[in-house]
């Protein structure tokens, strides 16, 4: 992983919204369509993890490999500095795919979904103070039942090494047990969006959008 400068960002430029909710609630699905209908940069943390990982001459690919195996959280400090490079990079060289996206991404804007992150609350305190503020973290709330079956089944064709049903049980473990307090301390905080991810992806997507839209009324930004 390249050094990265300990750059903040200006959370009145920068719109952060994290994305959370247990393996297989659907934030992938979601972060699509939020990417193509308000010009964000999707930034997975379990993608940029996996990438680190297989890059050749990577001084943390295989603690991360293990890590990932185990249903673990890999170091903070490794998660965020990806991040925060992934963040750079974006705002240097900013979407175009939509005519929209021009004025969303200019004089230092940006807007990044993150999802899968923060993992635990110092990684929360982190990033918020760090890197850069969030705006809120949209809650994808799903059943293990549900999760553990769209997981089985995206098993069959991912290649990933934690799509079986023993790396899966511990992942729910790891996210009851230390994810949860982050969604609980930002519900507190006024700054949690609840979504029930059971449903099919176009009624999760009716909520969530509805919530995105008035973030962006509030900011006076156009959506």
């Amino acid at each position: 992983m390249a050094p990265t400068q300990e750059v903040r960002f200006d959370s009145s430029q920068v719109t952060v919204i994290f994305v959370l909710g247990g393996p297989g609630a659907g934030k992938g699905t979601q972060c699509e369509n939020l990417v193509k209908d308000y010009d964000f940069v999707h930034l997975s943390a379990g993608d940029l993890l996996r990438a680190e990982q297989a890059r050749e001459g990577s001084e943390y690919g295989q603690l991360i490999a293990d890590y990932i195996k185990e249903g673990k959280i890999v170091p903070q400090e490794v998660t965020i500095a990806l991040l925060r490079n992934a963040m750079k990079a974006a705002l240097a060289s900013p979407p175009s795919n939509t005519p929209s996206a021009a004025s969303k991404w200019s004089d230092g804007r940006g807007r990044f979904l993150i999802d899968g992150f923060p993992r635990k609350m110092d990684q929360a305190l982190e990033f918020d103070s760090k890197v850069c503020e969030s705006r809120f973290v949209l809650f994808l709330r799903c059943t293990e039942e549900v999760m553990l079956e769209r997981l089985l089944e995206r098993g069959k064709t991912s290649g990933r090494t934690d799509d079986n049903a023993e790396s899966i049980k511990k992942r729910f473990r790891t996210f009851e047990e230390t994810s949860m307090p982050v969604v609980e301390y930002y519900g507190k905080e006024g700054k949690v969006v609840e979504v029930d991810s059971v449903e099919s992806k176009e009624a999760v997507y009716r909520q969530i959008k509805e919530a995105m839209d008035g973030t962006f009324k509030k900011l006076g930004q156009e959506p």
